[in-house]
């Protein structure tokens, strides 16, 4: 992906040198955090899910301890450029898409962290991956994910790295238009089986509204290098649920799937990617 010398976003809020100390109360934490959320994703569950349990925990006292101490790597520093190029392209995107709408797109802003970190969904930890708070409207990530995914997930490449920023800004998108509050309000509704399902559609959508980053991006840019659509399309395929939970533990359960299957994830960025509008992202019809 062409991204050296373009613009980096300004809504970077750069907290890897924090360390979160979570307070007392009913305050979930540290090894706490890790063991549900590895007890979530060997049953099938969306590990985010934790997090908007946590949205209950509000009030617990919180802090953050300054580390003296850290000093990013060239190649961390590089990551960090890199992530707030990517989103500057969403920004540039979105702001078109959502004017040529008669809206106006309010820009999220993306927090780098190290570890973990306290958000208004709670407090997080690393191992949960890339995530949207709608509490505070803001993506969190810590930059060795991308590690994660070259590594664990045998999904290397910048333009993968992209894909994963693009769909967690595709859940900002989603609040924005008041998508995923109906679908929260849906899913009250209904059983968990079925709360599974409008998940699954909701994540699917994020996908190709990925791919609708993608299009334009490269329209107007022509970031595109050889290869690059493929590394996005194997990482929409790598984290599937499907494969995933055939990894953790041997076999899947479509019923218990939130995100989709490699196959879904790849079909919808596709079509976000060929169409290139929201109205072609309609995962719900």
């Amino acid at each position: 992906m062409k991204w050296r010398n373009r613009r980096v976003s300004r809504n970077i809020e750069d907290r890897r040198a924090e360390a979160g100390v979570s307070g007392g109360g009913k305050k979930i934490g540290g090894l706490g955090v890790i063991l549900v959320t590895l007890g979530a994703m060997y049953f099938g569950v969306n590990p985010k899910i934790v997090l908007s349990l946590m949205e209950g925990l509000g009030g617990q006292s919180s802090s953050t301890t300054q580390n003296s101490n850290y000093q990013p790597t060239e190649e961390q520093q590089q990551l960090a450029q890199y992530t707030g190029v990517v989103l500057a392209d969403t920004e540039d995107a979105w702001n078109s898409l959502f004017q040529q709408q008669g809206l106006r797109y309010q820009e999220p802003n993306l927090v780098l962290f190290t570890d973990s970190i306290s958000s208004a969904c709670g407090h997080a930890e690393a191992a949960m991956g890339p995530f949207y708070c709608p509490g505070d409207n803001k993506i969190y990530i810590d930059l060795g994910f991308y590690r994660q995914l070259k590594n664990n997930h045998n999904a290397p490449g910048d333009f993968a790295q992209a894909y994963v920023i693009a769909h967690e800004v595709g859940h900002h998108v989603q609040t924005l238009l008041g998508i995923s509050g109906k679908v929260r309000k849906a899913q009250q509704a209904v059983g968990q089986v079925e709360g599974n399902q409008l998940s699954v559609r909701l994540e699917l959508q994020a996908d190709c509204f990925a791919g609708v980053w993608a299009h334009h991006t490269e329209k107007a840019k022509r970031i595109l290098e050889t290869g690059d659509i493929e590394e996005a399309l194997n990482a929409a395929s790598a984290i599937g649920d499907d494969r995933l939970q055939k990894e953790a533990r041997g076999y899947a359960s479509p019923e218990s799937f939130t995100h989709g299957s490699s196959k879904q994830r790849v079909k919808w960025f596709k079509q976000g990617l060929l169409d290139g509008t929201i109205q072609g992202c309609n995962t719900f019809g």
